[in-house]
């Protein structure tokens, strides 16, 4: 949704405001396409979801995520002047909100569904499969 904010924002600049406003670069390899990326220019990769498959540590991983989705939000907010781009994002910083009280939901629900005396001493994912 980011993404689609800047392409809005910026369909219409010259050539010489694209090149003033240091968009250039990306110009040059995306056009006016969506290409998603990290502020500092660093494209998106799967790389960057950690998922361990133990629920607790990937619901952990998945709550860490959100907060720091709602972090660049929030320092969006801040850089932000237009009313109706901070609009959509207040409105992405909220959903971040939401999703990270549902991820914390069921973390408790996996924690109350493992056995206590073995609370984070193994797997749940490999608890068929016999530890050292």
């Amino acid at each position: 949704m980011v993404g689609a904010m800047v392409y809005q924002l910026t369909r219409n600049l010259s050539e010489e405001q694209l090149r003033d406003g240091g968009f250039a670069p990306y110009f040059t390899d995306h056009a006016q396409g969506v290409y998603p990326q990290a502020a500092a220019g660093f494209p998106y990769t799967a790389a960057t979801m950690a998922v361990k498959g133990d629920p607790i540590t990937d619901l952990h991983e998945d709550l860490a995520a959100e907060q720091k989705a709602r972090t660049t939000y929030e320092n969006l907010l801040i850089l932000a002047d237009d009313p109706d781009v901070k609009d959509v994002l207040r409105y992405l910083r909220q959903r971040e909100i939401v999703h990270y009280q549902r991820f914390a939901e069921a973390l408790g629900i996996v924690q109350e569904k493992l056995d206590e005396r073995n609370f984070y001493a193994f797997n749940p994912a490999l608890a068929l499969k016999k530890l050292p």
